[in-house]
């Protein structure tokens, strides 16, 4: 009995962890490659969430499918507000706390206009899948765990392919290791910037779903869901993609053994405990910076 109830605690930890990694990635991106430190990037994947939620209730369709709609739609939109709100401030003396600020007043925004049209009751994403789960033995896998820790796995790896295999993804990279030396190659700098950001905004908007999948979720949550992120980017190291993924598959696993055998308050002492030996430790992450 005992091996099972590890066995399932670690199974659910994994699929929870590649949530946690997905939305750390995109944060990553912005982070390392702009030094944007996108406080509303959780928000982000509130506001996806609900639009899959309203979608499904309304007309039935399938979260995956309304992704159809709304990845292309949070991306175009991550281009559009960095050309309005972020590139504005590339020019300020401390970027990082010019963007701190700036994030934080569009997350309240967004909590705000999502508190007005939805209310604040929590919702959960029920298709029709919803529920069900593969038996393994006695082990139990819920589907639609599955499915979002499918969603986290694909666009962990199509960021991965980008960033490693195409001529836009390889411009971000010189970015990230080296601004002025890019630009002196002839890099446009707003051009790789707004595509960046465009791509967290859309990994948001993909992780947001995901978890929707696992958990309830309401407006305020998005507060909740940016503390695991900012502790799986700083694991993992910052502009690390490969390291950020590590990182929320180990965070998955720790806080999902300890749900299964400790009361739930420890679990923030002992994750935000892992953070604290980190940055005395390692305080670049546990892994290389870089894709």
């Amino acid at each position: 009995m005992f091996e099972i109830l590890l066995l399932q605690s670690l199974i659910s930890g994994i699929l929870m962890g590649g949530i946690y990694a997905l939305l750390g990635v995109g944060f990553s991106l912005t982070w390392g490659v702009m030094r944007v430190i996108n406080i509303a990037h959780a928000g982000f994947g509130v506001l996806a969430a609900y639009i899959a939620y309203s979608l499904l209730a309304k007309t039935g369709l399938d979260p995956l499918f309304s992704l159809l709609i709304t990845l292309p739609c949070f991306f175009f939109g991550g281009m559009i507000l960095h050309r309005l709100l972020i590139q504005p401030i590339t020019k300020a003396r401390e970027m990082i706390v010019a963007s701190m600020i700036l994030t934080f007043g569009l997350a309240i925004v967004l909590e705000n206009v999502l508190l007005g049209i939805w209310k604040a009751d929590p919702r959960m994403l029920n298709p029709t899948y919803s529920g069900k789960a593969i038996f393994i033995g006695e082990i139990g896998l819920p589907i639609a765990q599955l499915v979002g820790f499918g969603l986290a796995g694909i666009g962990i790896f199509l960021l991965y392919v980008f960033l490693n295999h195409t001529h836009t993804g390889k411009a971000v990279q010189a970015t990230w290791q080296d601004k002025e030396g890019a630009a002196l190659m002839g890099i446009n700098l707003q051009k790789v910037s707004r595509i960046t950001f465009g791509l967290a905004i859309a990994a948001a908007g993909l992780g947001g779903v995901a978890m929707a999948m696992m958990y309830s979720f309401d407006p305020p949550v998005h507060n909740f869901w940016l503390i695991y992120v900012f502790l799986v980017v700083i694991v993992g190291g910052v502009g690390s993609i490969l390291g950020t993924a590590l990182a929320g598959l180990i965070l998955g696993v720790i806080t999902g053994l300890c749900m299964a055998f400790m009361p739930y308050q420890w679990i923030n002492v002992l994750t935000f405990g892992l953070l604290i030996v980190v940055l005395l430790v390692r305080p670049q992450g546990l892994f290389k910076t870089g894709v």
